[in-house]
């Protein structure tokens, strides 16, 4: 997406302004560029939602485009786990205990009403998480029951966005909120 088609620039041009010096700035740049184009999601399907991952990643949408190559099964190899489907009590340490196994810097996907609040399940059930952020930080919502492949592929794009904003000061404090939660 180009800069000018995008709405919020503004907040963007407020996250850049970060007060360091020319010679760090260019190093965030360069390290944020080959983070931000070589994205490895990892898989946390449990519903709906991951029919629609799974279309993310066919050749009409293809992911590859965009620098999100494939899914990874091992949450070492991962960069982004992309949590699709709704999350029971059951299910959550084995979450929590594949985030901490990521490397880092790590991001989080909500994708789903499921993931994001609970969904329609929420309130008739005494299992269901209310939303994934209660369990681990999430940096990307994909709204939606169950979200357009077209809506995932924004929401990767927008944490990609994310990423390029980063600089060493705001990954070291991302990096120490997320390792406190």
């Amino acid at each position: 997406m180009k800069k000018e088609e995008f709405k919020d620039n503004e907040s963007l041009e407020l996250l850049r302004k970060s007060g360091t010096n020319i010679l760090l700035t260019t190093v965030d740049s360069v390290i944020n560029w080959g983070r931000k184009n070589s994205l490895w999601p990892l898989t946390f399907a449990t519903s709906c939602c991951g029919i629609e991952m799974m279309a993310t990643g066919a050749p009409r949408h293809d992911f590859a485009r965009f620098g999100m190559e494939v899914y990874r099964a091992s949450p070492r190899q991962a960069d982004v786990i992309v949590v699709a489907g709704t999350i029971v009590n059951k299910m959550a340490p084995v979450l929590k205990r594949l985030y901490d196994q990521m490397s880092e810097p790590k991001y989080v996907v909500a994708m789903g009403a499921c993931a994001i609040s609970g969904g329609p399940f929420f309130l008739n059930s005494y299992s269901v998480v209310k939303g994934v952020e209660h369990v681990i930080p999430v940096d990307v919502y994909v709204p939606g029951c169950p979200p357009r492949p077209e809506a995932l592929l924004y929401g990767m794009l927008q944490l990609q966005r994310k990423i390029e904003t980063e600089n060493i000061k705001s990954r070291k404090k991302r990096i120490a909120e997320h390792s406190t939660k």
